[in-house]
């Protein structure tokens, strides 16, 4: 029998959840992965508020925290069973997501940031917990260095070097990140393919499908009157 799952990804969500309804078959996803900014510097009762609205479509969901998350969130979120960060998970049929949430230091101050030796630990850490497996999805909220999905509006790239080296020693086939919201778009270090949807409330989300034994991505826009953009 031909095993066929789907997953739906998105972070950057910062209480804006209009667009949950926006997508047609969020219900029928194996999971609901989100990749960090759940809330605007919010406790665990804005984790909650969000998360409930939507587990209201999919009781599925795996998530952690950005940086505009407090330690309050990630403590709510390992409380739930539903934290990725620093883990490695057992999505089922040879398939394993490991998370990595938080950023670089920004100027803004946010509540949860870090420095790189410590994205590399976290990294190890959650690539250890994964184990075995056939195909490998990283999820961090922070994009990997000098690529189309880390550079602000300058053009300057703010990505984690951390990261990027992660990727390009270990190449998952998929890496979802956010946190640079006007960075959305697809790029590639070597076979693995990285995708930031961008702000949740613009619209963008990621689509992670596993098919006659191959896993792909692609970026994906909620649907509006001209019809729904991919890219």
């Amino acid at each position: 029998m031909t095993t066929s799952k789907t997953w739906l990804a998105f972070g950057d969500i910062h209480e804006h959840t209009a667009n949950l309804a926006k997508i047609s078959d969020l219900a029928n996803a194996d999971h609901v992965l989100i990749s960090g900014d759940l809330t605007n510097c919010g406790d665990r009762r804005k984790a909650e508020k969000i998360l409930a609205a939507v587990r209201s479509f999919n009781p599925h969901v795996l998530a952690q925290i950005g940086n505009m998350d407090t330690s309050d969130v990630d403590a709510y979120l390992s409380e739930q069973g539903m934290n990725t960060h620093a883990r490695g998970i057992d999505l089922g049929d040879g398939v394993k997501l490991m998370g990595v949430g938080y950023s670089l230091q920004t100027p803004f101050h946010t509540p949860s940031e870090v420095d790189e030796d410590t994205l590399r630990e976290w990294l190890q850490k959650a690539y250890l917990e994964c184990g075995e497996y056939e195909h490998l999805i990283l999820m961090v909220h922070n994009p990997p260095l000098n690529t189309k999905t880390d550079r602000i509006a300058s053009g300057i790239s703010v990505g984690s070097s951390a990261i990027r080296e992660f990727i390009e020693s270990v190449q998952p086939e998929v890496c979802i990140t956010g946190h640079i919201h006007e960075a959305r778009g697809v790029d590639h270090i070597g076979k693995t393919k990285i995708i930031n949807p961008g702000d949740f409330a613009s619209g963008g989300y990621v689509r992670i499908t596993l098919a006659n034994g191959r896993l792909d991505a692609r970026l994906e826009m909620i649907k509006t009157d001209e019809g729904e953009k991919r890219i």
